[in-house]
């Protein structure tokens, strides 16, 4: 049976948890090392001691961990990625967007704040060898602004900054960027930076507004 463990210092139980989740239980990061498991869900607040170190030790023994924060930024979701999180999510979360976050991540997908997204994809890139990295090949079913779209997104910069730096709209970008979407069949920003760095792909739920 799967477990949902919210791992807390012990005064940041939030009812919305209970109600996304009413099976899950509060507990102590010493209580999570005890007892999560492969395929576990755990949600970790960003406020617990060395919580990258329970990050990464959960992660390696196959839990499926998120990491919550009162107040999210792009820096620390950069850290709880690398540590092994799959999600990062704002701790006042709706129960709605907690169970969607646990769809995309239960599937292999990465959940990030959209409002950090365009961020922590940029320095993803870049430390993934950015655009001397990618290949030819990887863009020539690509109109040259599409190849545009695409290099510039994968920079980090939002649709509304490509669209300054192209002199398009903001609509023309999307729409540009959708077809590079499909046409390099990946699902969205994150999975278009993996494409173009030439690292493996993984099927992603969250999908690019």
């Amino acid at each position: 049976m799967t477990h949902h463990l919210f791992v807390t210092q012990g005064n940041s139980d939030i009812p919305r948890w209970r109600e996304a989740f009413p099976l899950a239980r509060d507990c102590r990061p010493a209580m999570a090392r005890a007892q999560a498991g492969k395929d576990d869900h755990v949600w970790v607040m960003s406020n617990v001691d060395d919580w990258g170190v329970l990050v990464n030790n959960l992660s390696r023994r196959g839990a499926i961990v998120a990491v919550l924060s009162y107040t999210p930024d792009s820096e620390e979701a950069l850290q709880a990625l690398a540590c092994g999180a799959r999600g990062y999510a704002h701790a006042l979360s709706s129960p709605e967007s907690l169970r969607q976050i646990q769809l995309v991540i239960s599937n292999q997908g990465i959940w990030v704040l959209p409002e950090l997204m365009a961020k922590v994809v940029g320095s993803t890139f870049r430390a993934l060898g950015g655009e001397s990295r990618v290949h030819e090949d990887t863009l020539a079913a690509l109109t040259a602004r599409e190849r545009a779209v695409a290099l510039s997104v994968a920079a980090g910069n939002s649709n509304k900054r490509v669209a300054r730096e192209l002199d398009i709209t903001e609509r023309t970008v999307k729409a540009h960027l959708g077809a590079v979407f499909r046409k390099l069949q990946v699902r969205d920003r994150m999975q278009l930076i993996l494409m173009l760095s030439r690292q493996p792909v993984t099927e992603d739920l969250e999908r690019d507004d």
